[in-house]
């Protein structure tokens, strides 16, 4: 048995060995071949193209098929759990505006009945000028910017500067078309502040830096990291209760305020009229337009 097993593998050997020779050779001269005859017959070779597409193209599209399925199911997974976390943070958010607007509603009742108590008449409406920030001339020594609106816009000296963030500085030149705005960080500038929360009055002192600091605070008086600050309206130079900033730390008595507006992105700025004659007098029509 073994013999004869010997025997056809002696015999099938060499049948086995020609035959791969022979596979490769034809391998080779089919694919010379199909060049010729694409050379020779492109008309004949592209209906061969796409017949050979048209039978693969079934066998591709339900291979890919289930890849696509699974590709979806995890886009929709993923966009349920995106959902699923945002509708969380907004039912989040909406109940902390909800307290919110309860404490408003509170604040408006009791502000309206104690301005009642006290026959308080508040401030007419403030007109105002939109004017463009078109220079920083400003340094390591000066805070200053130059704006494109001056006195043919009713621009005044003293007048505020605000954006939508809060209290930039206050007007301490003008031209004809142009003026200069004293930023609050500047060293010259001096601006009456209250604490929010405690109604501790100061000064609020530019130091050349991103901070200013708080001056001739009362004796004794409180104030914490986290303080809002915002202008007193004493001496007549701004109107109250506009916003400057927030205290950003309280070491040492040296209190210094972070103010809500960036100077470095500043763009427009909104220039406020109270019709307040304030300290700061720019000629006898100081106040009219």
């Amino acid at each position: 048995m073994k013999n004869s097993s010997r025997t056809v593998s002696r015999i099938t050997a060499p049948v086995r060995s020609a035959a791969q020779r022979f596979a490769y050779l034809m391998l080779v001269l089919g694919g010379v071949g199909i060049l010729v005859i694409g050379r020779v017959d492109t008309l004949m070779m592209e209906r061969v193209r796409a017949q050979i597409t048209d039978a693969v193209a079934p066998i591709l599209s339900a291979l890919s098929t289930p890849v696509d399925t699974v590709n979806w199911a995890i886009n929709e997974a993923r966009q349920i759990y995106d959902v699923h976390g945002e509708n969380q943070r907004l039912r989040a958010e909406r109940d902390r505006l909800l307290q919110w607007q309860a404490a408003a509603r509170k604040l408006e009742v009791e502000n309206r009945l104690l301005k009642g108590m006290l026959n308080f008449t508040s401030h007419p409406n403030a007109s105002f000028v939109t004017a463009r920030v078109v220079a920083d001339s400003g340094g390591a020594f000066a805070h200053s910017v130059i704006l494109d609106a001056g006195e043919r816009a009713g621009v005044r000296k003293g007048e505020a500067a605000v954006t939508g963030d809060g209290l930039i500085g206050r007007v301490s030149g003008v031209g004809s078309r142009s003026s200069r705005l004293l930023l609050i960080t500047d060293l010259n500038s001096r601006i009456p502040v209250v604490v929010e929360s405690t109604r501790v009055r100061a000064i609020l002192a530019g130091t050349n830096t991103d901070r200013p600091r708080m001056i001739h605070l009362p004796t004794g008086a409180a104030v914490t990291v986290g303080d809002r600050v915002v202008t007193s309206g004493h001496g007549g130079a701004f109107p109250e209760g506009l916003p400057v900033g927030v205290v950003s730390s309280a070491d040492d008595g040296i209190i210094e305020v972070q103010p809500y507006v960036n100077r470095d992105r500043l763009e427009y700025v909104r220039i406020l009229d109270y019709g307040l004659k304030g300290i700061i007098q720019s000629g006898p029509d100081r106040g009219t337009r």
